[in-house]
């Protein structure tokens, strides 16, 4: 467990060391780097896995006032966190769920240098689609219910119609690290969610051979998915197809990590 400062934020961190590179996890929505511990644990060493609390959120403390968060200033924590812990000359693989993906495409196309390849699961990034008002309004009621209602209400809005189980529901572990996640949901909806979806990458700037979209099998046909399959078909690159849906690391961990290595390995 360990801390690094970056600017206006320390960031919290951990690595657990393994016999092959970097493989560094970038977690979306309120989950903090706990989010992939079973899939670590399921890998078995293979890699050195990083994980850290993206800034606001856990254990990542900002300097001052909470601010809307812009992609880039993230993708520099994700670099500044590569520079520090990746050995010199040697480019770490990185996987990025939903908010993540998004920052890891920006890390693969700003600093290609530092990586092999970015496996981004599930980017929302919807301003890519043909139809993306009624994605950005489907938000925005995500965030119109949080500030009427709560936590709770606006999870339920954005699971359709699904409300969070009760903490007392779930095991030990999954329910601290799910308490953590609704402590960082206010955070994430007022200063994340809305910040993250409107931005538009420039897709020609991602370097094809260094990014795979990737979607959850449960996902197809769903609206998170699609940009994940419009990016793949823009790059001209396969698109990858990992257990369960937008969640699959949580509720499939040990298909999931079987099957990131094969995405990794290919």
């Amino acid at each position: 467990m360990f801390e690094l400062k970056v600017p206006g934020a320390t960031l919290y961190y951990e690595v657990r060391e393994g016999d092959g590179p970097v493989l560094l996890f970038i977690p979306g929505g309120g989950a903090d780097g706990s989010a992939f511990d079973a899939v670590i644990d399921a890998l078995g060493g293979r890699f050195t896995a990083v994980v850290y609390d993206p800034r606001g959120k856990s254990r990542s403390r900002l300097d001052g006032p909470a601010v809307g968060q812009r992609v880039e200033v993230q993708r520099e924590d994700a670099h500044r966190l590569l520079d520090h812990v990746a050995r010199p000359g040697e480019p770490a693989y990185v996987f990025g769920s939903s908010a993540g993906a998004i920052v890891g495409l920006d890390l693969a196309t700003r600093h290609p240098e530092q990586v092999t390849r970015v496996i981004a699961h599930e980017p929302p990034l919807v301003g890519l689609l043909p139809d993306p008002e009624p994605h950005h309004a489907f938000f925005a009621s995500v965030v119109d219910a949080f500030h009427r209602e709560g936590v709770v209400a606006a999870i339920t809005v954005m699971s359709g119609g699904t409300p969070p189980p009760p903490l007392d529901e779930l095991p030990g572990p999954l329910a601290a690290r799910f308490e953590r996640t609704l402590r960082n949901m206010p955070f994430f909806l007022e200063h994340e969610l809305r910040q993250f979806t409107g931005h538009i990458p420039g897709v020609s700037a991602i370097p094809a051979d260094k990014a795979v979209p990737a979607v959850g099998r449960e996902s197809r046909g769903q609206a998170l998915a699609r940009p994940a399959e419009l990016l793949a078909a823009r790059l001209g690159v396969e698109l990858a197809e990992l257990p369960g849906g937008h969640t699959g690391s949580t509720t499939h961990p040990a298909e999931f990590a079987a099957a990131l290595e094969k995405v990794i390995a290919r």
